[in-house]
């Protein structure tokens, strides 16, 4: 897969873009988290997922989780994005020990902007699509994939390439 929105992917954020922004809730009570935080900072890894503890997501989530560092050595932070609300991704997180943050995008907002959001899942309406964006330290789309089958997961071999080669740069 290259580095741009799969196909079938209409209306995705595209490579080169700036990335939307966004203000999600990670943990009831406290501030949401902004993308904005991490610009000049950090490169964040967006991986939008359908539901939390379905099979796919949590094979796809504790993978990140037992390869957490090596996205810190590629100066890059992940966050978890689905239309969960945040109790339930507070209580999947603890159970999993996630150390990077799930955000709820309840509302469906981001989901919709990124491109990243079925019509119809199951016979749910507004369950966000597996999707990856690498958002680059000054705010731009290096990487996007949204897949339309959500038992696949995203190239994590070339988003780890597009993190190094932007260390690189």
């Amino acid at each position: 897969m290259s580095n741009s929105a799969a196909p079938g992917a209409s209306g995705a954020v595209e490579v080169g873009q700036a990335a939307p922004a966004f203000s999600l809730v990670h943990q009831p009570g406290q501030d949401p988290i902004q993308l904005s935080d991490y610009a000049g900072e950090q490169n964040v890894v967006l991986l939008f997922f359908p539901l939390a503890w379905s099979s796919v997501c949590t094979e796809e989530l504790c993978s990140i989780r037992e390869n957490y560092s090596r996205y810190g050595a590629l100066d890059a932070e992940i966050l978890g994005i689905s239309v969960d609300s945040p109790f339930a991704l507070q209580a999947w997180s603890k159970e999993e020990s996630f150390p990077f943050p799930l955000l709820s995008d309840f509302n469906k907002e981001v989901s919709g902007r990124y491109g990243a959001l079925y019509d119809e899942f199951f016979g749910m309406q507004g369950v966000s699509k597996r999707a990856a964006f690498v958002v680059d330290k000054q705010g731009i789309v290096r990487y996007a994939e949204v897949l339309e089958n959500a038992g696949e997961q995203p190239n994590f071999k070339a988003i780890a390439e597009i993190l190094a080669d932007s260390e690189g740069s």
